[in-house]
């Protein structure tokens, strides 16, 4: 693991909230993801299973937790199961955890290699009454592949067909949105090096520079500070700002142009989520000014909105309607637009086409409950935007936040934002 080590009585604790949710005579599974094939004889680097990880602190391949708080052996209630190491997976695969390793990161005392699985995974099945099986139930999920876990669930049923079978994966949304104090330090060191990355890209972008040239000024800072990208960054200057999943990132960054910065790392599997838009001369035109404090202002209100009780529809209703007069200012719509809007489709929804934030942390769109009402530990992405083809040019900022009973904590407050900022530490390179 590039991160440092993470006390395991954070992931001890996870696993206690998810016993205290389980009826009597409960077993849970939980299991890495798939190695993913890419052409020949090559593989992608595991992406690590985020409720796993939840559970476990474990990042390695082929992985296995059992959760079964009413077994009869004490030894049984927890069992982590790893590949066994050897001299072969050493030589090209280089380190395996140990089960002493195993029980340093995650707290469970009960370690046993996978060759041990299917004998004492039978050995359990026949004392469980209730068999929590986990599956990816993200509401945007693509589920064209089937995964490592939707294999395991055909399997399980098909060897034991009476058990009463359980959707394991509402529980750990509900856990999961609840970020606890460990997860948002860790969240906090997400966001401190993407903000390095950030500044670093402030002193460097000029025009006639590319965009890949800028991403790779945030890939350095991240992977120096031992991070990742938590998603494919968004480097997008000039018309190119106004694609929301603009991704090819290869065209040269233009005096007088902006540059949409969609970019965060990741630290320890939590994901920070950071937009900024820039102007690559080192200032803004009026125009782009006038646009950019538009957004700015939609933002900073809707950091203040966030609040326990809200629920998201309503959050972002009322950011579309700021949206609206911020709009009407510009001249981009007119008053009879907004007369003729629907609840379904407001007037903003021309230039303010997204959606105004999303939970974040282990997964950059994590999992969570969006019809519940927000609560305290919940961290949310706060990123309206206006998007004007016709003007050549989109503006988009995004903060990270938590929901606290004495109202939101913005992570970001110390990246710059605010216009004179960008330009005051634009106009410093050249010094």
């Amino acid at each position: 693991m590039r991160h440092e080590a993470i006390d395991s009585k954070l992931f001890t604790e996870n696993r206690d909230r998810l016993r205290a949710l389980l009826p009597p005579k409960s077993l849970a599974i939980v299991q890495a993801n798939d190695v993913l094939p890419t052409n020949a004889d090559g593989s992608f680097l595991i992406h690590p299973n985020s409720d796993l990880f939840f559970l476990s602190g474990i990042e390695q391949e082929e992985s296995i937790l059992l959760i079964f708080p009413d077994a009869d052996d004490e030894k049984q209630r927890e069992i982590l199961f790893l590949r066994e190491p050897n001299d072969h997976l050493k030589v090209w695969e280089g380190h395996k955890h140990t089960k002493e390793q195993g029980t340093e990161i995650s707290g469970v005392k009960t370690i046993k290699w996978l060759s041990e699985f299917r004998g004492i995974f039978h050995r359990l099945m026949v004392e469980v009454e209730h068999v929590y099986l986990n599956t990816n139930e993200h509401r945007a999920a693509s589920l064209a592949v089937p995964s490592r876990d939707e294999r395991f669930v055909k399997s399980t049923r098909d060897k034991y067909p009476l058990h009463d079978y359980r959707r394991l994966a509402p529980l750990l949304h509900h856990l999961r949105v609840i970020k606890t104090p460990t997860e948002i330090e860790l969240l906090k060191k997400a966001v401190e090096i993407t903000k390095a990355g950030f500044l670093r890209v402030l002193s460097f972008t000029k025009p006639g520079v590319y965009e890949n040239e800028v991403e790779a000024e945030f890939a350095h800072e991240f992977i120096r500070q031992r991070g990742k990208f938590a998603y494919n960054p968004i480097i997008a200057a000039g018309k190119n700002s106004c694609i929301l999943h603009y991704n090819s990132n290869d065209l040269p960054c233009n005096d007088g142009d902006l540059l949409l910065l969609d970019v965060a790392a990741s630290y320890a599997n939590y994901n920070a989520d950071l937009t900024r838009t820039i102007p690559i001369s080192g200032r803004f035109t009026p125009r782009q000014r006038d646009v950019y404090d538009a957004v700015l202002r939609v933002m900073r209100a809707s950091i203040k909105g966030a609040v326990v009780g809200k629920k998201h529809r309503d959050w972002t209703k009322e950011s579309q309607l700021h949206m609206n007069e911020e709009l009407l200012k510009l001249g981009l719509i007119k008053q009879e637009d907004i007369d003729k809007q629907t609840d379904d489709e407001l007037a903003c929804r021309k230039y303010f086409m997204h959606g105004l934030g999303h939970p974040l942390g282990l997964d950059v769109h994590d999992v969570g409950h969006l019809s519940e009402a927000f609560a305290p530990g919940w961290v949310l992405t706060v990123e309206p935007g206006i998007y004007i083809p016709d003007e050549g040019f989109g503006v988009r900022l995004e903060n990270d936040i938590v929901v606290t009973e004495s109202g939101p904590i913005d992570l970001m407050a110390g990246t710059p934002v605010e216009a004179d900022e960008i330009e005051h530490l634009m106009a410093s390179r050249h010094n």
